[in-house]
């Protein structure tokens, strides 16, 4: 059986008002939406449970963040735990704004990862490399750093719950996308290195999701390539073109 399309929406911190936030649901609520593709979508935490109750039942929510503890002091994290018991299926975890500008190191967001499978979330796992990285041709490398601790906290079996976003930072919201080659270079290199470090089985079944300025114009292009299972999309999830985006597979 082949990996199920999966295309995700990364809300960031928008909307800033209610109105906004009603106005997207109205859109995705109404939209004519492949019923093959797996939605999910991630806004801010302030929104997570009036999304869940008022979105169509084929779109699920995702936290954008959340702790390695189950409870206890600390001031403005969100456990596992709560997320579950609030019925959020998803987590994203390891996005490059998370790197970087809250210096969560790969170790971290491997404990967070392990604690997330735990509770019984999946993760939507973040990785990629900045523009000098990709320069220097270490993207590999970079790359493989960031997956390794993930690959020592989880078992092969934790796998099917973990859904990998390659999101290289020089493309993030920057109006630079990825070639179609080389997302599927990326995606490929990602798929060998579980293939080794995890699994052959693992590898082929674990989807790899491509993030950083999709729109309705690349998505097409970038969604036929074999290695690339969806995407994580950020700025265009807030505009009408999501739908077209979650419809990359039609004909």
């Amino acid at each position: 059986m082949g990996r199920q399309f999966f295309v995700g929406g990364n809300f960031k911190m928008n909307p800033v008002t209610r109105e906004q936030k009603n106005a997207l649901v109205k859109v995705l609520n109404d939209a004519d939406i492949d019923t093959n593709v797996e939605v999910v979508i991630a806004p801010p935490a302030l929104y997570l449970i009036p999304l869940k109750e008022t979105l169509r039942k084929e779109i699920q929510v995702a936290a954008q963040n959340s702790y390695f503890k189950t409870s206890g002091a600390f001031t403005g994290e969100i456990s596992p735990a709560q997320l579950v018991d609030a019925g959020i299926p998803y987590v994203i975890l390891g996005h490059s704004e998370r790197r970087t500008l809250f210096h969560e190191t790969s170790e971290l967001v491997a404990d967070k990862t392990r604690a997330a499978i735990d509770a019984g979330l999946r993760v939507i796992l973040c990785v990629g490399e900045t523009l000098a990285e990709r320069e220097a041709e270490r993207t590999k490398a970079v790359v493989d750093a960031q997956l390794a601790p993930v690959v020592a906290a989880l078992t092969p079996a934790d796998w099917d719950k973990v859904v990998v976003a390659y999101e290289p930072v020089w493309a993030i919201g920057t109006g630079k996308v990825a070639s179609a080659a080389q997302a599927q270079a990326a995606h490929k290199d990602i798929r060998a290195f579980l293939a080794g470090a995890v699994s052959p089985a693992v590898a082929e079944s674990t989807r790899i999701i491509y993030g950083g300025s999709v729109t309705a114009a690349n998505c097409k292009e970038l969604g036929g390539q074999p290695d690339v299972d969806g995407f994580l999309v950020g700025g265009a999830s807030l505009k009408p073109e999501f739908v077209d985006i979650i419809n990359t597979k039609r004909a």
